[in-house]
């Protein structure tokens, strides 16, 4: 079945979740991370991107925080869903009602937000209040478009699990009757976006990832392999919710780099 594939050149990682929970690593994934770029891959060499949906803080805070942890990322290989966000309105040229958090701001630096004519959301815990939500409502029956930086049901965190912003932007779509355009994972044009300049495939490249529907079945539709990991917000049986399935299951980050080394390489 893999011969028909041709050979790996790229490996995608989500953040939250797949390498870390909030401020705690995934046991042995900085050693993982450490074997898949290693020299000997680099003259393979195999292109490392981390991309996530998070949208809880900017990129300078997100690499300082997954430094403090002990990864060796650098600020050019991570794509998130706020740069796709920040492209969209460049491209749109309009001037956002920014539903993001405060820490995510940075990354909308020079980006006008006087008199909005679009709504942009992200999660955004400490804006999701009746007054805010109602001047978005009130914003997109005037005609500003709706933006989704994504449209995750739910997210890890130490203490549980908790609320998206999928059902906040679900909520202004079903209020104005329109739809929102999204711009993170599982979107083909993510993928496609986080692998420009990289000079590889979609059938290149694997997707690794704890969110069955946004990683691994976004990637899997933008052509790409998607491997799942049972950690961070996985759930069980979460593996029987898309089709195709995904290429491969397995416990954590660890073993996912094990059978791309043996398996792909």
């Amino acid at each position: 079945r893999m011969a028909a594939r041709r050979a790996l050149k790229a490996v995608l990682v989500d953040l939250s979740g797949t390498l870390h929970v909030e401020d705690s690593a995934v046991p042995g994934a900085q050693e993982a991370l450490k074997r898949i770029s290693s020299d000997r891959l680099r003259s393979a060499p195999v292109t490392i991107r981390f991309v996530t949906n998070t949208t809880k803080e900017c990129k300078r805070d997100l690499l300082e925080r997954l430094m403090k942890l002990g990864f060796d990322i650098a600020e050019n290989e991570i794509f998130t869903s706020l740069t796709a966000a920040r492209n969209l309105l460049e491209q749109k040229q309009v001037r956002p009602l920014l539903l993001v958090d405060d820490k995510a701001l940075p990354d909308f630096t020079g980006i006008s937000t006087n008199d909005p004519n679009a709504v942009v959301v992200g999660l955004a815990p400490e804006h999701f209040h009746y007054e805010m939500m109602n001047r978005a409502f009130r914003l997109i029956l005037d005609g500003a478009p709706l933006i989704a930086i994504h449209k995750a049901r739910y997210f890890k965190k130490k203490d549980g699990l908790a609320l998206g912003p999928g059902p906040f932007v679900s909520g202004l779509e079903y209020a104005t009757d329109t739809k929102a355009t999204v711009v993170g994972k599982p979107e083909k044009t993510f993928f496609l976006e986080a692998l420009r300049g990289t000079d590889c495939a979609p059938e290149e490249a694997v997707m690794i990832g704890d969110d069955c529907r946004d990683d691994v079945g976004g990637a899997q539709n933008a052509g790409m392999r998607g491997i799942l990991v049972r950690t961070g917000k996985y759930r069980a049986a979460d593996e029987d919710k898309i089709n195709p399935a995904p290429y491969l299951t397995c416990e954590n980050f660890p073993e996912a780099v094990e059978h791309i080394l043996e398996h792909l390489l």
